[in-house]
């Protein structure tokens, strides 16, 4: 019952948090996110009864929702295409170490009180380094606040030592290079953004399903992993361990391959994992984990694809609602899992081939996708819609702010 409602927090979370991450900057969320972690996460150490442990844990999920999109628009955001994928798959092996090394402190902290207390504290420490970050330069673009803008841009370029070319910088080289888009934002964004237009509707619908998919099938393989009968300490570590071969595999190829054909690839794989695991007698135990471990290591590769994917396609001012919506449908998926696994009793086959088939399907729906390999993030809605009527080219705006312009000859 309290994991369903921490599960529900993270949903609403998700819904709540990505929208005033655009309305009120990315940093902003992350700090807010950080506070509301380590306050209730150690006032659940302290909870005097049941109820009040579930409305904790329902906050808790919230905030870890705001902190998981808040870092991703931030990263897409501030690295250059070229880095993008590298730099999120380092994000992604972070929170594979994390995974790992809960399994370490819950071993040595047994008791859950002391044990919430010892993962929640860090989170005060976080807050305070968070001001050290830089708010996104296109998002402040975007909201009007330019001049905010160049300050960020120019103390970015002295960390890079590139202090001359910083100093260049200036509100009307900035509005220049992003005139299309500015002459394009409206006064605010909602959620019903996400399907007013043709193009971005089409994005939605299909990230949707990807969303869900994933979430679906690793929750509900999650679940049979449980079923090793070896320690839960060890499990955690396996779950973690898996990912570090299969993020860097996918890190590779999304950035030589493709976003496109990487998630289909991991999400084919996933699935026939997961299907193939169907046939396998249950006497030949190693096989049956090897498939299993082989399913969870493509769809962590899956989620790493989709959330660089995911920020990739949607426009600045509503890509932190794209992505809060996206991880909703993650959520909705991470619940229904269970119940399709309640059929096991008298349905046995019909879960694993449930999750199995969901991975394949999302596969084939994420070949409708367009491919954003090498292209610069669009910053409008309008771009977003051009892009699919036209040959993309090489966008200058991509680095003029980061980086200094070659002389022509």
């Amino acid at each position: 019952m309290a994991q369903s409602i921490y599960m529900a927090g993270v949903l609403v979370g998700a819904l709540v948090l990505g929208g005033l991450s655009d309305r009120f900057g990315r940093k902003a969320m992350l700090m807010w996110s950080y506070l509301q972690l380590g306050v209730m996460g150690t006032c659940t150490a302290f909870a005097p009864n049941y109820a009040t442990y579930c409305v904790l844990r329902f906050a808790g999920g919230m905030a870890l929702s705001g902190f998981g999109l808040s870092i991703a628009c931030l990263v897409v955001e501030w690295i250059p295409t070229s880095h993008r994928a590298i730099t999120v798959a380092i994000t992604g092996f972070a929170y594979t170490l994390g995974q790992i090394l809960l399994a370490g402190v819950a071993f040595a902290v047994p008791h859950w009180r002391r044990l919430q207390l010892t993962v929640s504290l860090p989170f005060f420490g976080f807050l305070l380094y968070s001001w050290w970050l830089a708010e996104s330069a296109r998002w402040l673009v975007l909201s009007g606040k330019a001049e905010a803008a160049v300050k960020v841009l120019q103390r970015v370029a002295r960390i890079n030592g590139r202090k001359e070319e910083g100093e260049k910088i200036t509100v009307e080289i900035l509005r220049s290079h992003m005139k299309e888009e500015l002459a394009g934002l409206k006064a605010s964004y909602s959620i019903s953004d996400l399907v007013r237009t043709p193009v971005i509707r089409h994005i939605f619908f299909c990230l949707s399903i990807v969303w869900f998919s994933i979430s679906f099938s690793y929750y509900g393989l999650a679940m049979d992993l449980q079923n090793f009968g070896v320690s839960i300490y060890l499990i955690q570590v396996i779950f973690g361990a898996v990912d570090f071969p299969a993020k860097l595999v996918v890190t590779i190829s999304l950035s030589y391959v493709g976003r496109r054909l990487s998630l289909m690839v991991a999400l084919f794989l996933a699935g026939l994992a997961i299907i193939a695991n169907i046939f396998v007698p249950t006497e030949l135990q190693t096989l049956r984990t090897a498939l299993a471990v082989l399913g969870k290591g493509c769809l962590s590769a899956s989620f790493n694809c989709v959330f660089l994917y995911t920020t990739e396609l949607y426009p600045t001012p509503i890509r932190q609602t794209g992505l809060g919506f996206g991880s909703t449908m993650a959520r909705i998926g991470g619940i229904v899992a269970p119940l399709v696994k309640m059929l096991d009793e008298s349905y046995p086959l019909l879960p694993p081939a449930v999750y199995g088939v969901a991975p394949v399907v999302a596969a084939a729906v994420a070949a409708f996708l367009p491919e954003t390999l090498n292209m610069p993030l669009p910053d409008s809605i309008q771009e977003v819609e051009s892009r699919a009527k036209r040959k993309p080219k090489e966008d200058p705006k991509e680095k003029i702010p980061l980086e200094p312009q070659e002389k022509a000859p």
